[in-house]
């Protein structure tokens, strides 16, 4: 476990770049981290937490445009509902490239993205290449992690590292709403309230 910092960053950037898993604070609870394109550490991700199969895998970005990456079309619904609410706590699911490895969505064909509130969690997330999968550091169907010292409990074999970020700043998750047809789709309700989503669309 390494304090959050300079030396934490560089740590895990170069073990995210080697295809290990880390977990860190996001600007919600705490998250498991891999190269969303390593095939093989989002199937290591998976097996760790005992992910459910049918259920894609979240990814945080360091800045808007890196969305791109992910996204296979945009749509009016994106743009207006990100404008309004990144940087922030909505995860906005949308129609993955076909590079998106199948790991990362679940066969679904989408992708959750989230561009984080809190500009030290995206600058951890740039060291680290710009994009991290940020699925909730718990195993399946427990509680997720708050602090680091949770993170290690529920985990005490198989992370690389463990950034200490201090408390979770949220007692919720982000809200998930899918974007991909011709109408917004609430999937989970967390920090930012659907009646807020349904106040821009």
């Amino acid at each position: 476990m390494l304090k959050d910092g300079v030396e934490a960053s560089g740590r895990a950037a170069e073990i995210v770049a080697a295809g290990g898993i880390v977990a860190f604070r996001t600007d919600t609870l705490y998250g498991l981290g891999a190269d969303p394109f390593n095939h093989d550490a989002v199937r290591g991700l998976r097996a760790l937490k005992g992910r459910e199969e049918g259920k894609p895998v979240l990814v945080v970005i360091s800045d808007r445009d890196v969305s791109g990456r992910f996204i296979a079309r945009r749509s009016k619904l994106f743009d207006a509902l990100s404008a309004r609410f990144w940087p922030g706590a909505l995860t906005l699911v949308v129609a993955a490239r076909g590079e998106v490895p199948a790991e990362l969505t679940a066969g679904t064909g989408t992708v959750g993205i989230r561009l984080p509130a809190d500009e030290a969690v995206r600058a951890f997330v740039r060291a680290c290449g710009g994009v991290l999968t940020a699925t909730s550091a718990n195993r399946a169907g427990e509680p997720p992690a708050r602090t680091a010292a949770e993170v290690a409990h529920a985990f005490p074999t198989g992370l690389d590292l463990i950034v200490d970020g201090g408390a979770a700043r949220s007692e919720q998750p982000s809200t998930v709403v899918d974007v991909t047809g011709a109408a917004a789709r609430l999937i989970r309700e967390g920090v930012v309230s659907w009646r807020e989503v349904e106040g821009i669309i």
